[in-house]
């Protein structure tokens, strides 16, 4: 539904999602995934220190047909989490600059996953 940054101290920027219904195993994570991933962007663009990633949810669910896959997800230890780094983006600022990157400007250091789990999308 919606988003909201908050500059913090002049230098660290935080970022709140509501959002209004959630897939908690399929969409959830795409979700964070994102919404980290801007939280940076924006930061960077800005020349603020990335913040935290607030997340909340007016409908959070899990549809009876995927239980067996959060179980499984459950069930698995967490990897450590990754870093980003943002590389040859010297001079991107503002709008015109988030408009710039791309995938090459990104690298993702200590990124681990386990194999994917296949659910049907619920309807």
């Amino acid at each position: 539904t919606l988003f909201q940054f908050k500059v913090e101290s002049g230098r660290k920027l935080h970022c709140h999602l509501y959002q209004r219904s959630a897939d908690a195993f399929l969409g959830v994570p795409f979700n964070i995934s994102s919404y980290a991933l801007l939280t940076h962007l924006i930061a960077y663009v800005c020349g603020l220190e990335p913040g935290e990633f607030i997340h909340s949810f007016g409908d959070l669910h899990i549809y009876s047909n995927h239980l067996q896959q959060v179980e499984e997800v459950l069930s698995r230890h967490p990897y450590e989490l990754p870093r980003l780094e943002i590389i040859n983006a010297e001079g991107y600022r503002g709008l015109e600059g988030l408009l710039r990157f791309k995938y090459e400007n990104l690298n993702l250091i200590g990124y681990q996953s386990y194999g994917k789990i296949a659910a049907p999308v619920a309807v």
